[in-house]
């Protein structure tokens, strides 16, 4: 090797190391450093903030992104992961709101902590995540819908709600909660409990659910089996809510988290059409 390749080469690298410290600002610290294959959406052609959300007499944190414009908007609801409302989650906000939508992500952790300063993902697990109630986040998610109507541009009437891995789980529940709600579309959400739960999962909800809910899973999930996918399907099969699971056989969990080394494009982009047009029918 040359000087002049040697030259590019630490050129490259030092790019490499400003891509990965400017992407990284604002994601969680326990998923830093993000995967290149990070997606980032600008604010060009629509409106963006960071967003105070009452809910009784306090208030959680959240951000919200819509289309410039008169509206109305469609409201679509954003569950988001373990890792709280951190960039990746935002940046779903701004694409939803390319695509039409009033996206709005609750903090549903904001009472119990601060998950993006946590550095180990049991610590989030044990510290944050366990002490969050089905309860708190059906009582915040009613509050952020309630929030949302009170902008004039939003259609209220046209409520969807999203969510990925906890977001997940958490969009099967509260579509059982909330009969309001035209259409739901959960991503890799935890489906079946272990033996002495005491919280409520999605089987358990699944044969009396009236929203129709779209699950989208990965077929090499190590976390949530197939046989847990199944038990969900012969759930659902029991009611009449018109839910459907899609396995993408390739794809691990976290398949559409683009800042992870989990993503997977394919199964994501296919994931994405069938979110929309899931959306559309209903």
């Amino acid at each position: 090797m040359d000087q002049d390749d040697k030259n590019s080469l630490a050129n490259i690298n030092r790019r490499e190391f400003v891509l990965k410290t400017v992407v990284a600002t604002g994601y969680a610290l326990a998923v830093t450093p993000v995967a290149f294959s990070v997606i980032s959406t600008d604010s060009e052609g629509i409106e963006v903030s960071d967003i105070q959300i009452p809910v009784g007499k306090s208030k959680i944190p959240g951000y919200f992104a819509m289309p410039k414009g008169n509206g109305p908007f469609p409201v679509l609801l954003i569950c988001h992961e373990i890792f709280g409302v951190h960039e990746h989650i935002k940046d779903l906000c701004r694409r939803f709101a390319k695509l039409g939508f009033y996206a709005i992500a609750p903090n549903l952790f904001f009472r119990q902590g601060d998950v993006t300063k946590i550095k180990e993902i049991p610590d989030i697990i044990s510290k944050v995540v366990s002490k969050v109630t089905n309860k708190q986040v059906n009582m915040d998610l009613d509050a952020t819908v309630k929030f949302a109507k009170l902008n004039k541009k939003t259609d209220i009437s046209k409520l969807n709600v999203t969510g990925f891995c906890w977001g997940g789980k958490t969009t099967w529940l509260y579509a059982a909660h909330n009969p309001n709600i035209k259409s739901a579309i959960a991503w890799y959400g935890p489906l079946v409990g272990n033996p002495g739960d005491k919280m409520e999962f999605p089987v358990n909800i699944a044969a009396t659910l009236k929203v129709p809910v779209l699950g989208l899973y990965g077929g090499k999930d190590a976390r949530i089996t197939q046989e847990h996918v199944d038990q969900m399907q012969n759930a659902l099969d029991k009611g009449k809510s018109g839910s459907k699971i899609i396995v993408y056989p390739e794809a691990e969990h976290g398949f559409f988290a683009d800042y992870r080394p989990s993503y997977n494009k394919m199964a994501a982009d296919e994931g994405i059409r069938e979110m929309l047009n899931w959306i559309k029918n209903h």
